[in-house]
């Protein structure tokens, strides 16, 4: 239980923050590098897929967040390729997390009523296979919705992605469906993750919590190109509190203000 909602004080300063963000220019794409559920479950004496559960509520929250501040895309940086060379149980207990996970915003009331589109982006052949049926119908269940679009970034690296990306267009170059001539930003935009789908569009603001100061290459063309704001914080991932989220961002608001 967050107790410092309870606190006046909190309360207070969670509104005026509010208040400053929804007066302020629209954020539409939050990209979040959840980073510290290993680290704050070891702090607090605790078995690694527990702060993976805990993690998993704060991005419940997060969700509620993107929705209350009418943000239009929310993508989380959930495993990454580097992932896979860790333990075999960690893996194991973290895939059957994220399977559960999708299958309850599958069957919620709530996902369907509001319309969130749930999308898996990366290299999705390497996960499990009952993980993968799991993306696949929560995929297939809210295609078409377009409220808010929730897209998991699972088995994911930035190179990876760009990497995939030049073999499709060279696929399309070969069987003379495209000419080279044919290639620049717009057409490349469209061979990243997804590929069936609408890919992910720029990035007005990348977070990151757990001290780290570095966006380990997510989303390169989409926040790099957009030469997004960046806010790092120090609250591992199961810490992360509204004000924190609201902070990132007035930062993302104050950076476009002064491009501007």
């Amino acid at each position: 239980m967050n107790l410092q909602a309870f606190n006046p004080a909190y309360a207070l300063y969670e509104r005026l923050l509010k208040r400053e963000v929804m007066a302020g220019s629209p954020v539409e794409h939050v990209a979040i590098i959840q980073d510290g559920n290993r680290r704050f479950a070891e702090r607090a004496g605790l078995p690694r897929v527990l702060g993976h559960s805990l993690g998993a509520k704060t991005t419940e929250s997060v969700l509620d967040w993107c929705l209350e501040l009418g943000i239009k895309h929310l993508t989380l940086y959930a495993f990454s390729t580097e992932n896979f060379d860790r333990d075999n149980e960690e893996k194991r207990l973290l895939f059957q997390l994220i399977k559960e996970k999708f299958k309850e915003l599958n069957s919620s009331d709530r996902v369907h009523s509001l319309q969130i589109r749930i999308r898996a982006v990366g290299r999705i052949n390497l996960l499990p296979q009952d993980l993968q049926e799991a993306i696949r119908k929560v995929d297939e269940a809210t295609r078409g919705y377009e409220r808010l679009y929730l897209n998991v970034a699972l088995a994911y690296g930035g190179q990876c992605e760009l990497v995939d990306a030049a073999r499709a267009l060279a696929e399309q170059i070969r069987a003379g469906r495209l000419k080279p001539g044919d290639v620049n930003e717009d057409l490349i935009a469209r061979y990243l993750y997804p590929h069936e789908d609408a890919s992910i569009p720029k990035v007005d603001l990348i977070i990151r919590t757990g001290g780290e100061i570095r966006t380990s290459h997510f989303l390169p063309w989409q926040a790099n190109g957009n030469e997004c704001a960046a806010y790092f914080c120090a609250p591992f991932w199961p810490e992360f509190r509204k004000i924190d989220f609201l902070r990132a961002i007035r930062s993302a608001q104050a950076r476009s203000r002064r491009g501007q």
